[in-house]
């Protein structure tokens, strides 16, 4: 099976926070997740909206898995 490196939201309705976790891509949105590695919460300035480790990402990066569109545009706001 494929990892995929992706968003699980939590948080109230209409205050919305997320978990970066490594999942199976065929696991349900809501399903248990291999590894979390951060959060993401939008709700905060721009430089404090993204908490990630890098290091762990790198390792799941190089074993085979993918990030979704959205976490590779926030890969990339992070990394700067």
């Amino acid at each position: 099976m494929s990892v995929v490196i992706r968003l699980q939201r939590t948080g109230k309705r209409s205050q919305p926070q997320y978990r970066i976790v490594v999942a199976e891509k065929r696991s349900a949105v809501g399903s248990q997740a291999k590894e979390v590695l951060g959060t993401f919460n939008p709700c905060l300035k721009e430089n404090e909206q993204i908490k990630l480790d890098t290091e762990r990402l790198n390792h799941w990066v190089k074993v085979g898995a993918v990030p979704s569109k959205t976490m590779a545009s926030l890969i990339k706001k992070a990394s700067k």
